[in-house]
This record gives structure tokens, C-alpha cells and sequence, in this order.
């Protein structure tokens, strides 16, 4: 069975989020924190740190979440990030 993710990126100073959506969590991250697409949006932001995810068995309800997330305000998705990740830690760094 395939598994499908949300999460959500920030930079080193916590000043932007950025929302995806992958179905190989580990990969897309190591493409972020490479800049595989130099001129995308985590490129120039330099969103590499995994702050927060979420895992799905459907990839409808992923997609779903996905736009959800990106309709909340920031305010909305800090406290998101701080009820699961208070200290903003990358997620990633245990991988």
C-alpha cells in the first residue's frame, strides 16, 4: 500500500512556510534541501527544514488536506506546527 504526505517546509528562520504534497517524503526533501529546481519557490526561500507532516493511505484525502492547508492562514498554521513541533525542529535530521 502506498503512502501519501503533507508537510510543511520552513527556512532556517522560521519566516516562511511553504506546503506540499509527496508520495516519497524522504526523496522530495532531499530534492528541496539539493535546490533541484533552482528557480522554485523553496529555491529561492530556502524552505529546506521539515517542520511538520502528515501521512495518508488515500490520495484524495492527501490532495484534499494539502488544499486545505494552503487556504489557512499563517497564524492558523503556526499553531498547527507548535502543537506537534513546538521547538520547530527538522523533522528530517533523524532520517
Amino acid at each position: 500500500m502506498k503512502t501519501f504526505y503533507v508537510y510543511l517546509l520552513t527556512n532556517k528562520n522560521n519566516t516562511v512556510l511553504y506546503t506540499g504534497f509527496t508520495d516519497d517524503i524522504e526523496r522530495r526533501l532531499n530534492e528541496h534541501k539539493a535546490k533541484i529546481s533552482k528557480k522554485s519557490f523553496t529555491a529561492r526561500y530556502n524552505c529546506n527544514k521539515l517542520i511538520y507532516f502528515e501521512e495518508f493511505q488515500d490520495v484524495n484525502d492527501a490532495l484534499h488536506r494539502e488544499k486545505q492547508l494552503k487556504r489557512y492562514s499563517r497564524k492558523w498554521k503556526e499553531n498547527l506546527i507548535n502543537e506537534n513541533n513546538s521547538d520547530w525542529v527538522d523533522l528530517s535530521k533523524s532520517w
